[in-house]
């Protein structure tokens, strides 16, 4: 019986945005706060479109809290990838290698620094270090997968 397969692969647009500020440190650390802090708020736009549809219509009000989220969620998460590139990239630039270790340690101190400006109590910033260090680990395992 005759077979046939389809063999392909999915990809979405690249877009780059580059922005020369002068320092290595300073355009990484940009550039993850702009790509994800985009992210972010196409998110929350995402999410209260979806809101606004099953409701059936959006008032003036509901698009100024969208309005207000989107900035929020950008500034938020945009500034978290922003100290987390810019901590993993300096540390690659210290240590002279680049490998996961970097990525461990960059996460460690993101996740150290965003709970200690947010909540302040010492096991959470410790438990926050760990947590994010291991999460950095294993996407960096991941993308060395793929």
């Amino acid at each position: 019986m005759p077979r046939s397969s389809f063999s392909g692969a999915l990809t979405g647009p690249q877009v780059d945005v580059v922005i020369d500020l002068g320092n290595p440190l300073l355009n990484h650390t940009v550039d993850g706060f702009l790509k994800i802090g985009t992210v972010a708020a196409t998110r929350a736009v995402a999410e209260d479109a979806f809101s606004a549809a099953k409701k059936g219509a959006i008032s003036t009000k509901d698009f100024e809290h969208t309005l207000k989220k989107m900035c929020k969620e950008g500034a938020y998460w945009g500034t978290v990838a922003g100290v987390y590139v810019g901590a993993e990239y300096g540390i690659e630039r210290v240590r002279g290698r680049r490998d996961w270790k970097n990525a461990m340690l960059g996460g460690a101190l993101t996740g150290a620094l965003v709970s200690a400006a947010s909540k302040g109590n010492k096991d959470k910033v410790l438990v926050d270090a760990i947590t994010g260090g291991a999460i950095a680990t294993a996407a960096e395992f991941i993308n060395y997968l793929t």
